[in-house]
């Protein structure tokens, strides 16, 4: 299945929905159409039963070079921005995921960390400036091992946008985000993955296919209703105490008893099968 955007490409191969940046001829920079086709396009995952997983992804020989530079250009010089489309626009609507997981995890971008399924940024190409946090609020990173990550910020006179102050210090610790915020640097894909900026480092050619298959490797064998009960648990949990986690922890556990993928994870363990778990909102 695909639908039609104007700046993205969207497509579902049961289990995986695939969103695709497609403004190759600018690295895909980012912009106020492209986020609401996001936007859009997640939405339509999330409430698909047949997506287990969300790849994003890069069209061409780039991931994302950020917001478009034209738009800074105009912004920096206090023209008038052009046709409505700019580029740092909050959506008006709601965003797509899960309200009740806080209002924390739902920011511009930071909401993809409230949709309750697994997301994965296939990092094809370059990645910079705010498509860095758009990358960092995925839930798992697989990057090209050739290309580079920068920040962009310090050289732009701006400031860590977008949550990223928090979601470096959180996956890197505040020594190694300082130094990729301070010198914006070029960070390559071995050196993030060794750095746990990205959770592995990969030929180009294989980066999106090792993210599709990681999504129909976890629809054979993961519960859907266990991974989106984890994925709200670790982000909430980040500003929790160890006690508070845990005894949240045993009130989701003992939840988790009345449910049929828990009956399904214990009944194919015995039978030595693989579990045949249901989808969400199947």
């Amino acid at each position: 299945m695909s639908e039609s955007y104007r700046e993205i490409l969207y497509a579902v191969e049961d289990p995986v929905a695939t969103i695709t940046l497609n403004r190759p001829e600018a690295l895909n920079a980012w912009t106020d159409t492209m986020a609401a086709e996001v936007r859009d396009a997640v939405g339509r995952a999330a409430g698909d039963p047949t997506v287990v997983g969300i790849v994003i992804t890069g069209a061409g020989k780039g991931f994302c070079a950020g917001a478009d530079m034209k738009r800074l250009s105009s912004l920096s010089s206090g023209e008038p921005r052009a046709g409505g489309d700019a580029p740092f626009a909050g959506q008006q609507d709601p965003p797509p995921g899960e309200a009740s997981w806080g209002d924390d995890l739902r920011g511009t971008y930071t909401w993809l960390m409230s949709v309750p399924k697994p997301i994965i940024a296939a990092i094809n190409g370059p990645v910079a400036g705010m498509g860095v946090p758009i990358a960092l609020s995925c839930d798992l990173r697989f990057m090209s091992s050739t290309t580079v990550l920068t920040t962009s910020f310090a050289q732009r006179g701006l400031v860590a946008e977008w949550g990223l102050s928090w979601l470096l210090g959180r996956l890197v610790g505040p020594a190694h985000a300082l130094d990729v915020l301070y010198s914006a640097r070029k960070v390559g894909g071995e050196e993030a993955a060794q750095m746990g900026l990205v959770n592995r480092a990969l030929p180009t050619d294989e980066v999106l296919p090792a993210a599709q298959q990681y999504i129909r490797d976890l629809a054979a064998t993961s519960s859907p209703a266990s991974m989106a009960v984890m994925k709200r648990q670790v982000y909430s949990e980040l500003h929790a105490g160890l006690g508070d986690a845990e005894r949240r922890a045993i009130e989701l556990m003992v939840e988790s008893f009345g449910r049929p993928d828990f009956k399904e994870g214990v009944s194919s363990f015995l039978d030595r099968r693989p579990p045949k778990f249901g989808r969400l909102g199947a």
